[in-house]
């Protein structure tokens, strides 16, 4: 090589060299200085913001755990590392509206961010609204704001966030071709007007939502809060979300192109507002593909969205105004556990053996294991591989008895498992009887049946019991006990007593959880609490005004739970597992009726295997 040249090259990559300095790996920790350059942890800067002042281009930033009262803005594109999502805080509690305002490409992990505070009008945990950079959020708590993501024309990754105590999750708005992925996110909301997914004016991004959980716990007369709202959408993928509690669960307004809504669980709807859908949907094509939608007000509703290959089951409508696919179907999901989803109940959505579910999707979509789809929230290439419980039947319930022509008449409601064989019927004269052999007095296929006493016993007490068998013999536990009391020749009106009753739990002893179920004899306001052996109380279930009737609540002790204040730094949020050990554990129930005085209190034992 020329001489010349080669002192060309050197100039020139001596010239890149200063103008694009190899990146550097700072620290921040809360014992540090407040002098330069903070590259190692023995000079680490004291706070978050000086070290993000003196970063180039594509620089790394760890930070140790502590308490960062700060707000942050990045103009440079970086990298911000926490040591632990738990306990690595950045406190914006009182301070300016946005924790971490954005003005760069941006990447973030591993940090619990607090906003100015929750409900506070304008507050953002995380605002970019630069057009076109690349902000991506990952493994981070997001609370205390009025929104936990806001973002406008800029593309937005997010991926296993948990957010809570905030307004809404994200809000999302586009004039050009952003992208937006969020995936793996745990999203609980409780405040009226609240929505999950927020995106607008979109008519030139696209959008994938998959894997996340969105729940709203609470059920307000005037709530109006959507799991996911799109406005003028251009192209969205919906796939494998758990969606439950809002107004409209998924809200579609003006499609451009198309919403795929594929693989999803959709469930448990707000049914008090005046006329929501679980999928509410207006403008093009929506497609609804591969989706169990249960316990809705109504189902799917409005513009031109193809249902096929979906299950329904416990809508009051599933379908207004449009067909049914020629692959629908209105089948119990089966469901490991279905209750209610909350912030600490131990709900389950994966399906049991023999669910109607399984490899009923799309036979143009694979689940994960290369087989035909699952319908519902773990099938499809998004989903997971996983074994199908072989489970027992729930137990029978609302079982009644009447004196009808002289025989005890007994009905309770349907099983609807696809594997239900047979009901085993039992009776006996005392109370809390145990449900052996030798009391069964039928074994029938329907939820009804006539009883006739024997001779000697016209006249006395009855009480009675059912239980639910499966095609493999599986048993349930019992349906709550009945007593009919039968006075005089077999001709006179019989007395049919109704009972506050608290059952035995099942199944029991149990691990991982169990349920109870009660029976109110009139309306009153309900407790429901669990002690351990040494009488402290270690879990109230149910601490609410209810109406007369059967009740089941879920006992989960082995469920994360949310702990504020008490752990690791002031003012966290810790998730921790409860300290529950295997033993015995009293169930309490405590009723206080009209004129708040008490009616009822009832007490059992329940064991806990480990």
């Amino acid at each position: 090589m020329k001489p010349k040249y080669f002192l060309i090259l050197i100039l020139f990559f001596s010239l890149l060299s200063t103008q694009y300095s190899l990146p550097t790996i700072r620290f921040v920790s809360k014992t540090g200085t407040s002098t330069p350059p903070y590259t190692s942890w023995n000079d680490a800067a004291d706070s978050i913001q000086k070290c993000i002042n003196i970063c180039s281009f594509g620089d790394t930033v760890y930070v140790a755990n502590g308490v960062y009262k700060e707000n942050l803005v990045i103009n440079t594109a970086i990298s911000l590392i926490g040591s632990c999502m738990d306990s690595t805080v950045i406190d914006g509690t009182g301070l300016g509206d946005f924790t971490i305002t954005v003005n760069s490409n941006f990447k973030v992990s591993n940090f619990n961010i607090y906003g100015k505070g929750k409900g506070v009008p304008g507050s953002r945990v995380v605002w970019a609204a630069i057009q076109l950079t690349f902000v991506e959020i990952q493994n981070c708590i997001i609370s205390e704001a009025e929104r936990g993501v806001s973002s406008v024309n800029s593309n937005l990754t997010a991926n296993n966030l948990l957010m809570e105590n905030l307004d809404g999750g994200f809000s999302l708005v586009s004039g050009n071709s952003s992208n937006w992925i969020i995936s793996n996110c745990v999203i609980f909301l409780d405040e009226n007007n609240s929505n999950g997914i927020s995106i607008g004016f979109a008519q030139y991004a696209e959008s994938y939502i998959n894997n996340n959980i969105i729940i709203f716990n609470r059920q307000l007369s005037n709530y109006t809060g959507d799991g996911i709202s799109l406005g003028l959408p251009k192209k969205v993928y919906i796939s494998n979300n758990l969606i439950s509690g809002f107004t409209d669960n998924i809200y579609v307004d003006d499609v451009i192109d198309t919403v795929f809504i594929k693989n999803n669980a959709l469930l448990y709807q707000n049914t008090l507002s005046s006329n929501p859908a679980s999928i509410f949907g207006s403008g093009d094509i929506i497609e609804v593909k591969n989706v169990i939608l249960s316990k809705n007000k109504k189902a799917i509703y409005g513009g031109l969205i193809k249902s096929n290959y979906n299950i329904f089951w416990g809508n009051l409508i599933n379908l207004e105004g449009l067909p049914y696919g020629d692959s629908d179907r209105v089948a119990d999901p089966m469901f490991v556990n279905d209750t209610l989803p909350s912030a600490t109940e131990g709900y389950d959505f994966h399906l049991q053996k023999y669910s109607s579910a399984i490899d009923k999707g799309d036979p143009n979509i694979l689940d994960v294991d290369g087989s035909r789809s699952d319908i519902g929230l773990f099938g499809g290439p998004l989903g997971q591989k996983y074994t199908y419980q072989d489970l027992a039947p729930k137990p029978p319930a609302n079982l009644t008895a009447i004196m009808d022509s002289g025989l005890v008449h007994l009905k309770w409601n349907k099983n609807t498992e696809a594997d239900f064989y047979r009901y085993r019927v039992y009776r006996d004269t005392v109370p809390d009887f145990i449900y052996d052999t030798t009391k069964i007095i039928a074994v029938i296929a329907d939820s009804l049946y006539y009883d006739d006493p024997p001779q000697k016993f016209i006249s006395g007490n009855y009480y009675y019991k059912v239980t639910a068998i499966d095609n493999e013999y599986h048993q349930s536990a019992a349906s709550e006990e009945v007593h009919i009391n039968i006075t005089g020749i077999p001709e006179a009106p019989p007395i049919v007593v109704e009972h506050y009753k608290l059952l035995q739990n099942y199944p029991n002893p149990f691990n991982p959880s169990t349920t109870i179920p009660y029976r109110l004899k009139a309306p009153g306001y309900v407790k429901v609490m669990v002690y351990n052996i040494l009488g402290e109380m270690v879990k109230v279930l149910v601490n609410k005004y209810q109406n007369a009737g059967y009740y089941e609540v879920l006992f989960n002790p082995t469920a994360s739970e949310r702990k504020r204040g008490e752990e690791g730094f002031p003012g966290m949020e810790t998730w921790y597992h409860s300290n529950y050990v295997s033993g015995v554990y009293l169930l309490r129930i405590e009723v206080i009726g009209e004129g708040n005085i008490p009616v009822f209190t009832d007490m059992r034992k329940m064991l806990l295997i480990k």
